[in-house]
């Protein structure tokens, strides 16, 4: 007998996805589409919002590589011939600032037991067997549940085994093309709205830009029409939250950031205050002003 590392969470993620269809079942019937398709948006809902932790540790994580860019830029150069060196001294900065370099992906990283256990017990309800502590009689109504005609344990690639591969057809194309374009829209709205033009991270990301999405299309093929829908939600979570963080706490120098100081000096010409550009520079002008005076006035006299 082998044993499953992720039974514990097989039992957790199948008891979630009960309560919530027990919940909607008051509304909709047990068995249709609805009440199983809202359970399981309602697992990513729930899911995302025990994540946010980790998505401010992942802000945080990308704004102290915003901030360390200068010094990262003068290690590359000092070691330049020496790879090997360059990233020991950058293990040592990012040790030093308590920076992951890798936090953009934790997110993506802590949702993947998750998404593997789902994607476990709705095999189950393809095969007629329960897993965690779904029951013969939760099974045979997940079996009946369809959105839009597909049953939500039918893929792309085993459509002819349900009861309206048209339909599985159709519905596992859209939700991968949707789970496809959203992913790549997510990865896009980080390097085109908040990321610095000459932050050398934005190269890796642009990489990410188009990898992520081929192995979504790819893998997908594969996906139950429940997984499909669990990952296009939390794409759309993810764009929603990102959007966000990005207009009201932009990282400074990005194309963001300027937006956001416009629509702050907007802000204060309609309260009749001044723009804070205007009063940044009055600020640092004075100090300048002051600083070289004094070390210009001397010489002046003596000569």
């Amino acid at each position: 007998m082998t044993l499953n590392p992720l039974t514990w969470l097989e039992y957790a993620v199948s008891w979630v996805l009960v309560t919530f269809h027990a919940l909607w079942s008051n509304i909709f019937p047990a068995d249709s589409g609805w009440a199983w398709g809202l359970a399981i948006v309602f697992l990513v809902i729930l899911i995302r919002i025990m994540l946010i932790p980790l998505f401010v540790k992942q802000i945080k994580s990308q704004r102290n590589m915003q901030i360390l860019q200068p010094k990262v830029k003068e290690i590359q150069k000092k070691h330049a011939g020496d790879r090997e060196r360059q990233a020991k001294e950058l293990q040592a900065l990012y040790k030093e600032t308590g920076t992951n370099p890798l936090s953009s992906c934790l997110p993506i990283i802590a949702q993947a037991p998750i998404f593997f256990a789902l994607f476990h017990v709705l095999q189950g309800i393809a095969s007629s067997k329960p897993y965690g502590v779904m029951t013969d009689q939760l099974v045979e109504q997940a079996r009946n549940a369809k959105i839009f005609g597909a049953p939500i344990y039918g893929t792309f690639t085993h459509r002819a085994e349900t009861e309206n591969p048209t339909a599985t057809l159709w519905v596992t194309s859209i939700l991968i093309l949707l789970m496809t374009v959203t992913t790549f829209l997510t990865q896009r709205q980080l390097i085109v709205k908040n990321s610095a033009p000459d932050n050398p991270m934005v190269q890796q990301q642009k990489i990410l830009l188009y990898i992520f999405p081929v192995i979504f299309a790819i893998s997908g093929i594969n996906f139950p029409v429940g997984v499909l829908l669990y990952w296009f939600t939390t794409n759309v979570w993810t764009m929603g939250q990102q959007f966000y963080v990005i207009r009201n706490s932009p990282q400074a120098g990005t194309p963001a950031h300027e937006a956001y100081l416009k629509r702050q000096e907007t802000k204060a010409i309609r309260k009749g205050q001044a723009p804070i550009e205007s009063t940044e520079q009055n600020d640092v002008e004075p100090e300048k002003a002051t600083r070289q005076q004094p070390k210009k006035q001397p010489k002046k006299k003596r000569s």
